[in-house]
C-alpha cells in the first residue's frame, strides 16, 4: 500500500462499495413489481405491502446497527449484513407464496440493508476523518445513486430477458463476493491500525488519542457501547429526544423518505408504465436520476464543508417539492423536455439532502453519539418511505393513477423547507455532547 494513501481512503472504498451493494437491490425492487405481479398474479397492495415493511425495517435497524458497530465493530457488522442480503436475496427465486416476499424482501433484507444505511457511512467518516468530512459523507451518500446508475439497467435487463430471478440472483452473488473484500480491508478505528484520523494535524505521534479515538475503553472513559447496543440505542434516543434540534431534523428526513425511497425509487417505473413507457426505458431514467444524484450529493458535501447547513436543507426540500408538482404534467412516454429536465434536477437532489442533515447531528449532539442519533434520524427516513410507498400503492390501486402521490409529497417537502429552518444555528458547538437534565 502506498505510504502517500491514508488508510482512511482505502476504509472509505470498501465502505463505499458496502453501501452500493445495499442500494443494488432496494432499487431493484421497482423493475420487479411488474413481472413478479405477472407470475403471481399478486396486486400492487401486496407488493408494495412487502416493500414498505423492508423500507421501515431498513430505516428501523439503523440506530441499532450503529450501536452495535460502536459495540462489536463495523468490520464484523458489516460482513454479517452482506451476507444476509446475499442469501435473502438468493432465496427469493424459490418463493412461492405472498408471505415468503414479505420475510425475504420485507424482514431479511430490511434488516440486512438497514444495517448497511447511511449510518454506516456517517460512522466511518467521522471516525476516519477530520479533513474533508463533509466531502466524504457526500460521497457515501451518493452510493445510493451509485447503486442504481450500476445495477438498474442491469436488473432491467435481466428481468426482460432471462426473468426476474436472474436478477435477484445477480444482486445475491455481488453482495456475497464482497464480504471477503470487508474482512481484509474495512478497519473499525484509526488507532486500531497505529494511525490518527485522516487530517487530525493538531495532533502528534506522541499525544494520547482522544477518548473517542481509542481503540479499547479505559476505567475512566468506558466505550460509549459498554452498556449494550440496545441499551446505548434507546437511552440515545431518550436523550436527543429531550432537545428541540432533534424534531425538525426527523420531521425533515420523514418527509426526505416519502418522496425518495418510498414514492419515487418504488413507484417511478410502474408510473411511468401506466403511461405507455417501456420498463426499461424507465429503468434508464431512473438510473439517470442515480447518476445526477452522484453529481448533486458530492457538491452537497462540499457546500456541505462551507454553507450553513440549515440554509441548504430549506433549499433542497422547496426546489424538490416544486419538482413534485411539475412531474404529472411532464410525464409522458415520448421523454420530453419537460421530463428530462425533471430527471436532471431531482438527481441532484435526490439525496443531497444528507451531508448537512449528518453536519447538524454531529452539531447538536456531538461526535461520539452523533452515529447514533443519526441512525435515529435515518429510522424516520425510512419510516416516511414506507408509509409513502404503502399510500401510494393504495391510491394507485383505489384511482388508477398517482396524480394524488405526487401532489401529496409536494406538499410535504414545502412544509419540510420551513422546519429545518427553526433549527438553531449551531455551528461553533460541534463538539456538544448530548445534555442529559
Amino acid at each position: 500500500m502506498a505510504r502517500s494513501v491514508h488508510r482512511a481512503w482505502w476504509v472509505a472504498f470498501v465502505t463505499l462499495l458496502a453501501l452500493v451493494s445495499a442500494a443494488a437491490f432496494r432499487s431493484s425492487t421497482g423493475v420487479l413489481f411488474i413481472p413478479i405481479e405477472q407470475e403471481f398474479g399478486w396486486s400492487r397492495t401486496t407488493t408494495s405491502g412487502a416493500v414498505s415493511l423492508n423500507l421501515v425495517l431498513y430505516g428501523l435497524t439503523a440506530p441499532f446497527a450503529a450501536a452495535i458497530m460502536e459495540r462489536w465493530g463495523v468490520r464484523r457488522t458489516v460482513a454479517a449484513a452482506l451476507t444476509v442480503v446475499g442469501i435473502a436475496s438468493l432465496l427469493t427465486t424459490v418463493m412461492t407464496d405472498p408471505w415468503h416476499l414479505w420475510v425475504l424482501w420485507g424482514l431479511f433484507i430490511g434488516v440486512g440493508t438497514g444495517a448497511m444505511a447511511l449510518v454506516l457511512g456517517a460512522i466511518v467518516a467521522n471516525r476516519w476523518f477530520e479533513a474533508h468530512r463533509g466531502l466524504v459523507i457526500g460521497i457515501f451518500s451518493a452510493a445510493n445513486a451509485t447503486g442504481q446508475l450500476s445495477f438498474l439497467p442491469l436488473i432491467a435487463v435481466l428481468a426482460d430477458g432471462p426473468g426476474w430471478r436472474w436478477a435477484a440472483g445477480t444482486v445475491a452473488f455481488a453482495s456475497l463476493a464482497l464480504v471477503p473484500f470487508v474482512l481484509w480491508l474495512l478497519s473499525d478505528r484509526p488507532a486500531d491500525v497505529g494511525l490518527r484520523p485522516l487530517g487530525a494535524a493538531d495532533l502528534t505521534l506522541d499525544a494520547p488519542l482522544p477518548p473517542d479515538l481509542a481503540p479499547h475503553p479505559t476505567p475512566d472513559q468506558p466505550a460509549p457501547a459498554a452498556s449494550g447496543p440496545m441499551v446505548l440505542a434507546l437511552t440515545t434516543l431518550r436523550d436527543a429526544s429531550r432537545r428541540w434540534p432533534f424534531w425538525p431534523l426527523v420531521l425533515s428526513f420523514f418527509v426526505c423518505g416519502w418522496s425518495t425511497n418510498g414514492l419515487m425509487q418504488t413507484h417511478f417505473i410502474p408510473a411511468a408504465d401506466d403511461f405507455g413507457m417501456a420498463p426499461t426505458v424507465a429503468a434508464t431514467l431512473l438510473a439517470m436520476i442515480g447518476a445526477f444524484d452522484i453529481i448533486g450529493t458530492v457538491a452537497s458535501g462540499w457546500l456541505t464543508d462551507r454553507v450553513d447547513s440549515r440554509i441548504l436543507l430549506a433549499i433542497y426540500y422547496a426546489g424538490r417539492g416544486i419538482a413534485l408538482f411539475a412531474l404529472p404534467v411532464v410525464m409522458d412516454a415520448s421523454i420530453g423536455v419537460g421530463l428530462w429536465f425533471f430527471i436532471v434536477f431531482y438527481g441532484l437532489d435526490w439525496v443531497a439532502t444528507v451531508p448537512p442533515t449528518v453536519a447538524l447531528c454531529r452539531q447538536h449532539f456531538g461526535a461520539e453519539r452523533s452515529g447514533v442519533v443519526f441512525g435515529w434520524v435515518f429510522a424516520s427516513h425510512m419510516i416516511g418511505a414506507g408509509a409513502g410507498a404503502t399510500l401510494a400503492g393504495v391510491l394507485r390501486t383505489q384511482h388508477g393513477t398517482y396524480l394524488g402521490a405526487w401532489q401529496g409529497a409536494a406538499v410535504l417537502c414545502i412544509g419540510a423547507a420551513l422546519v429545518v429552518l427553526t433549527i438553531p444555528n449551531s455551528r461553533n458547538r460541534a463538539r456538544e455532547l448530548v445534555a442529559t437534565p
